[in-house]
């Protein structure tokens, strides 16, 4: 069976599409792999805790994709044609945004020392048809030490 010069044109557009679509776009595995690690001896009194519960978050926004979360700890997944919302790393969006909340109620973090303990992550995801939105959260308690 022989097809027209303009099917096979067709088809081939369709395949050259459908390999473009395939090996082009946007792909996060949203994994905080951390790889240093600080211990803090909070078993003596030279610390204070000065803020409790601290959140922050950061969101991202993109077209034809779909994003879960893979039930591993913090982990967000999203697989998408293209970024259309928000412009960073969203574990650090969500880092910047815990401490501009610190400072809004308990002042500059310059000159102090301050740690995060008790560091809690979660993942959310809004999937819609054309569109999707991983969200990161991150909450925290902060102490302070003194001398």
């Amino acid at each position: 069976m022989t097809y027209p010069a303009s099917n096979r044109a067709w088809w081939g557009f369709l395949v050259v599409a459908a390999l473009a679509l395939t090996t082009t776009g946007c792909v996060t595995t949203g994994s905080f792999p951390s790889a240093n690690v600080t211990n803090v001896e909070l078993s003596e009194a030279n610390y204070e805790i000065v803020a409790t519960d601290v959140a922050g978050e950061a969101s991202a926004g993109y077209i034809l994709g779909f994003s879960a979360g893979l039930g591993v700890g913090s982990q967000m997944n999203t697989l998408a044609l293209a970024r259309v919302e928000g412009d960073g790393t969203l574990y650090r969006e969500a880092i910047q945004n815990l401490w501009a909340n610190f400072r809004a109620e308990h002042g500059d973090v310059e000159g102090r020392d301050l740690a995060l303990v008790n560091v809690r992550f979660d993942g959310d995801a809004l999937n819609l048809i054309l569109y999707t939105s991983p969200t990161i959260s991150v909450r925290a308690d902060v102490v302070e030490f003194q001398d």
